[in-house]
C-alpha cells in the first residue's frame, strides 16, 4: 500500500536527518571530546544503513528525492509512486531538523547555522558549489546511485545492500564535508534549511539540481554497462525451457543478445 510505503519513507528520512545533521550540530563541535569529519560522515552512513535494514522491505528505503529520480530513470521505480515519495521524504527531513532544532536551541553548546563544515546542519556559501568540475555536489550523487544500483542489483550478493549503500554515503561525506558541508539529498538538505533561512534558502536550489542530475545520469549508465539484473541462471532456465517446447511444437524463437543455443543448452557469452 502507498500510504504505508510513504509512512515508512517519512521515518526513514526524519531519522536521517535528526541522526546526521544531529551530530554535526550538537557532537561535532564539542569541546575535546568533538566528533569531528570522520564522526559525522559516519553518522550519515549509519542513518541509511540502520534504515535500509528496518524499512528497506517496505518502501525501498529511499529517503532522497535524487534516489527516488535515479531509480525511476533505471526503471526501477514506479512514476506513479513518485510523487508521495518525495512528499514524504521532504516532509520527514523537515520534521527532522524541526526537532533538532528545537533540541540545538536549548543546548548553547550546539552550533545550529553555523557555516564551519563540521557543524553546519544545512548548505554551505562557498564558492566552489558554483563551478560543477570541481563540487562533489555533483559527481558525488552519481557514485551513491551507482553504488545503490549494483549492490541492489539481483546479480549481486544478497543481503549485503545496505552495508555497502551506508559505507558507500560515508565516503562520500568525508570527501565533500570540507568542500561544500556535502549533501547528496534535496530532501535533507531542504530540512534544515527551512529553519536556517536566509543563505540557505538563497542557495537551496542548487543542492536540489546538483543531486538530481547526478542521479539521472547514474539511472542512464549503469543499466547501460550493466545490462539486465536477471540472473544468467534465469536467463538459461527460461530460454532452455522454451527451446524445449520448441522442440516439440515447432516454430521459432530469438534468442537474448548474448545467448547462443547449442545442444539443447543456451550459452550466455560475457564480452570483455
Amino acid at each position: 500500500m502507498l500510504s504505508k510505503r510513504a509512512a515508512a519513507e517519512f521515518i526513514g528520512t526524519f531519522w536521517l536527518v535528526f541522526g546526521g545533521c544531529g551530530s554535526a550540530v550538537l557532537a561535532a563541535g564539542f569541546p575535546q571530546l568533538g566528533i569531528g569529519f570522520l564522526g559525522v560522515a559516519l553518522a550519515f552512513g549509519l542513518t541509511v544503513l540502520t534504515m535500509a535494514f528496518a524499512i528497506g522491505h517496505i518502501s525501498g528505503c529511499h529517503l532522497n528525492p535524487a534516489v527516488s529520480v535515479g531509480l525511476l530513470v533505471a526503471k526501477r521505480f514506479s512514476v506513479w509512486d513518485f510523487p508521495a515519495y518525495v512528499a514524504a521524504q521532504v516532509l520527514g527531513g523537515v520534521a527532522g531538523a524541526g526537532v533538532l532544532y528545537v533540541i540545538a536551541t536549548a543546548n548553547r553548546a550546539s552550533n545550529w547555522g553555523d557555516s564551519p563544515p563540521t557543524v553546519s546542519p544545512g548548505t554551505r556559501p562557498a564558492a566552489t558549489l558554483w563551478k560543477p568540475a570541481w563540487s562533489p555536489n555533483w559527481y558525488s550523487p552519481s557514485m551513491f546511485l551507482m553504488i545503490i544500483l549494483g549492490s541492489t542489483d539481483r546479480r549481486a550478493p544478497q543481503g549485503f545492500a545496505p552495508i555497502a549503500i551506508g559505507l558507500g554515503l560515508t565516503l562520500i561525506h568525508l570527501i565533500g564535508i570540507p568542500v561544500t558541508n556535502l549533501s547528496v539529498n534535496p530532501a535533507r538538505s531542504t530540512g534544515p534549511a527551512v529553519f536556517v533561512c536566509g543563505w540557505a534558502i538563497r542557495q537551496l536550489w542548487l543542492f536540489w539540481l546538483a543531486p538530481i542530475a547526478g542521479a539521472a545520469l547514474a539511472g542512464i549508465v549503469y543499466p547501460l554497462i550493466a545490462g539486465s539484473d536477471q540472473p544468467v541462471r534465469e536467463i538459461h532456465k527460461k530460454a532452455g525451457s522454451k527451446a524445449h517446447l520448441l522442440h516439440h511444437v515447432g516454430g521459432s524463437y530469438s534468442f537474448p543478445a548474448g545467448c547462443n543455443f547449442e545442444n539443447g543448452l543456451v550459452t550466455r557469452f560475457l564480452s570483455t
